[in-house]
């Protein structure tokens, strides 16, 4: 399988904030990821009331998610995430933890999507991807 991270010049500088303006994915596995949340396995919620701790909770279910399917975060190509109404310095605090989990040179595409709100009245944030696993 190739991936390809193309980030085009007539595009702004997108990686430093930790997503590829473009990921071209070829063979493979196609895994779609469920949007994953600050629930740990026992339905607690982690980081309560915390943007940075419930990005970190999301981010292990989905690299659990990931490895179940075979995979590993760096096979993820795309992210869709949501925050509860969303501020400008939450892409800030979300894209930190994001280049905690992903590989910096290679990121995945990626989408912020401000929400009024999610399934659980106490999430902050949902991430939902889309990997291609060899």
């Amino acid at each position: 399988m190739t991936k390809e991270h193309i980030n085009p010049e007539a595009l702004f500088p997108s990686v430093e904030l930790g997503f590829s303006q473009v990921v071209a994915a070829r063979g493979g596995k196609t895994v779609y990821l469920s949007g994953q949340t600050a629930w740990n396995a026992a339905k607690e919620i982690v980081g309560w009331g915390d943007l940075r701790e419930q990005t970190r909770q999301a981010c292990r279910n989905l690299q659990a998610a990931v490895e179940a399917a075979g995979g590993t975060l760096a096979d993820v190509v795309s992210l869709r995430v949501y925050i509860v109404k969303l501020k400008r310095a939450d892409a800030g605090r979300v894209g930190e933890v994001l280049r905690e989990f992903f590989p910096r040179e290679t990121p995945p595409a990626s989408t912020l999507i401000g929400v009024w709100s999610l399934a659980v009245s106490d999430f902050l944030i949902e991430i939902e991807a889309i990997a291609v696993v060899d």
